[in-house]
Order: structure tokens, then C-alpha cells, then sequence
């Protein structure tokens, strides 16, 4: 199975980031909670992989996701989340963080390039500082309006309650 092959803890992954960066590789680098991917999810990772060679998702543990979005979030369990994500083609690498944020993920890697959605201002990102400081950029790709995981929530409780 492939979700073996990809999901990494953040120890392991920097052993193969070393690796890979001394190869030459482009490491572009994005996280989120992904909780009920989407089409948004997809479109947004597709676009987020043209900007390097390897995409790595860091994705927020289910602890990370109750303090971001409340005690009845995550739907769908990390580890399934992160299976999920590793059946798609143009995600390298994912790993999963524990911190209310990915700052210090982002500090250990020095990804090549950093995307965020467009819902994230450039100067509101979470390791732009980081990355620009050892010479990568940072990116945000166009937020598509109605394409969120709480918006697919909303719809099911208004639909079906």
C-alpha cells in the first residue's frame, strides 16, 4: 500500500528532505487539516506541486484540528486523513504535527517554497518569515469560494437535520 511509503514522522522526513535537497530536489511544502477532502483540496495541492518537484503536506493532528475548529472537529480520524491524501499522485510526503500551528515544522524543513491558500494573505502565513530568511518563496494559490469542508458540512446538517 502506498500510504506506507509516504507518511513519515517528522524525524524520519528530515533524514529523506536532507537527502532529497542535496539531490537538487525543489521542496514545496503546505499543511492543513483536510478533513473531508474535496475538490478544492485536490485543485489546490495539484497547483501547489507545479511550483517544486516534491510536495509534502504536513497535516494537523486530530488534537491540532479540536483546538483550531472546535471539539467536533476532525469527521475523519488523522490516520485515515492521512491515507486519504497519500492515494494521491502529486503528494510526495506527509506528515503530521501536533502544535496549534506548523511554525515549527516549517523551521526544521526550510522548504523551498511555502503555499497557503488565498483565504491566507501573504504576509499572514505561518513560516513565510522562515522560509524567505534561507532563500525560498512563498506562495498563495486563489481560494475557491464554496469549497470548504465546514461550507459541505453546513450543507449536510441544513439538508438533512
Amino acid at each position: 500500500m502506498k500510504c506506507n511509503k509516504i507518511i513519515f514522522s517528522r524525524k524520519k522526513l528530515l533524514k529523506i528532505l536532507k537527502k532529497l535537497k542535496i539531490q537538487g530536489k525543489k521542496i514545496v511544502f503546505t499543511n492543513g487539516c483536510y478533513d473531508i477532502l474535496h475538490i478544492g483540496h485536490i485543485r489546490f495541492l495539484k497547483k501547489a506541486k507545479k511550483f517544486g518537484d516534491i510536495l509534502l503536506v504536513a497535516l494537523n493532528s486530530d488534537s491540532s484540528v479540536k483546538k483550531i475548529k472546535g471539539d467536533k472537529r476532525p469527521i475523519i480520524p488523522q490516520r485515515e486523513r492521512a491515507e486519504v491524501l497519500s492515494a494521491l499522485e502529486f503528494v510526495d510526503f506527509i506528515t503530521v504535527f501536533y502544535e496549534p500551528d506548523p511554525y515549527n515544522i516549517i523551521k526544521d524543513i526550510k522548504p523551498d517554497v511555502l503555499v497557503k491558500g488565498g483565504d491566507w494573505p501573504l504576509n499572514k502565513i505561518i513560516g513565510a518569515d522562515i522560509v524567505k530568511k534561507s532563500g525560498g518563496i512563498v506562495k498563495n494559490i486563489k481560494y475557491i469560494k464554496g469549497n470548504s469542508t465546514t461550507e459541505i458540512i453546513n450543507k449536510v446538517l441544513r439538508n438533512y437535520s
